[in-house]
């Protein structure tokens, strides 16, 4: 059988695209997206500005190739937490462990975080395919609501779910993939939930935030996944 080993010129580019997002990502730590410029990065490299664009084509594609990074990094951290969960956990136990890898995925590397939940960057247009990353991401919370019984105050949010998912069959599917047997308003709703939950304290806390307020963000956050877990009728 024939190998696929890569030809050197292919190696070399392949090289070279990582040690530029390598560079990017440290321009990123350093003053964010406002920092990640390709004349710098090109210098570094050794390589001359039309060179560079032999690998990266615009600035833009190369904050969408960190994008799509940043989001397969995270949704492997959350799917690792969620496959060590005994089938025994409960479903509060689960929100409670799926939003703690979210947060510490994002507390070790911030920049990283922010690239993909942070304020927009201006003029910059994510493809169409960063919403299936972004879903990655969310998929393994829909379980955690299986069997819910949602109270009167998230009811709404609910309904208005349940008309997405039915006039959206790709989000359906997407629904039913990951809760077969889940009603797909009430998984979707929860899981909303617990994104924009979870995404408020946690982006507040690597932004700086919480600075000289004296409680861990983590205590914040299980506050909040319990908040929700009661709002759902969560064991």
């Amino acid at each position: 059988m024939a190998g696929s080993t890569q030809s050197p010129r292919a190696r070399y580019r392949e090289q070279t695209r990582t040690e530029v997002k390598e560079i990017a990502l440290r321009q990123l730590a350093e003053g964010g997206t406002g920092a990640v410029a390709l004349t710098r990065i090109a210098k570094e490299v050794g390589l001359s500005g039309p060179a560079l664009y032999r690998y990266f084509d615009s600035r833009d594609a190369l904050l969408t190739d960190l994008i799509r990074d940043a989001y397969a990094d995270l949704a492997s951290a959350v799917a690792v937490a969620a496959d060590q969960l005994p089938a025994t956990t409960s479903p509060r136990a689960r929100l409670r462990a799926l939003a703690t890898a979210c947060r510490d995925w994002a507390v070790e590397q911030p920049h990283r975080y922010l690239l993909i939940q942070g304020t927009p960057v201006p003029g910059y247009i994510a493809p169409p395919e960063t919403v299936d990353s972004a879903r990655a991401v969310l998929g393994p919370f829909l379980p955690a609501f299986d069997g819910a019984e949602p109270s009167a105050a998230v009811r709404p949010v609910v309904t208005q779910m349940q008309t997405w998912a039915d006039a959206d069959p790709p989000v359906a599917g997407w629904v039913s993939g990951h809760s077969p047997a889940g009603d797909p308003g009430t998984a979707l709703a929860g899981a909303v939930l617990a994104w924009s939950h979870m995404h408020g304290v946690v982006g507040l806390e690597v932004s700086g935030q919480f600075g000289g307020m004296g409680h861990d963000g983590g205590t914040l956050l299980m506050a909040q996944m319990d908040s929700l877990a009661d709002a759902f009728g969560l064991a």
